[in-house]
């Protein structure tokens, strides 16, 4: 099984070859992604994790959380997780959402939310029911 650990800045290269598979709607552009990747590194409501096998980076998970007023405290959101084509359906997501759901819970987190249109069937093995319907509007 792969470590799960914080990213680190070596992390760059792989997760960025990661996340231009995981984008459909937008190209991930290289000087965009180093400047977020950096930026999220430093940031302390930003959770960016890696699934590390034998020193290979397979897989990432990037959420955050932050403080709301329906929920009547803090909540977490998975923005992005993905894992190497190659190396799907052998629980590293699982780990990966595992982990995040750890770190939302040390933060006093009252729920998890996410938004999915390719994995509906993961999410509901792991206990995630469905809850709203996902709008964007792209600026």
């Amino acid at each position: 099984m792969p470590t799960i650990r914080p990213a680190r800045l070596t992390d760059s290269d792989a997760i960025f070859s990661l996340a231009t598979e995981f984008a459909t709607s937008f190209t991930v552009e290289q000087t965009a992604f180093e400047s977020s990747f950096v930026s999220l590194l430093q940031s302390p409501d930003a959770f960016v994790a890696v699934a590390s096998d034998n020193g290979r980076v397979i897989g990432y998970v990037l959420g955050f959380e932050h403080p709301t007023f329906y929920a009547n405290g803090r909540v977490a959101w998975v923005e992005e997780i993905m894992v190497s084509k190659d190396l799907r359906r052998r629980g590293v997501g699982r780990q990966l959402m595992e982990n995040f759901e750890q770190w939302a819970g040390s933060r006093q987190s009252k729920l998890i939310a996410l938004a999915t249109r390719r994995a509906v069937p993961f999410y509901q093995r792991m206990g995630y029911e469905e809850s709203a319907t996902y709008f964007r509007k792209l600026l």
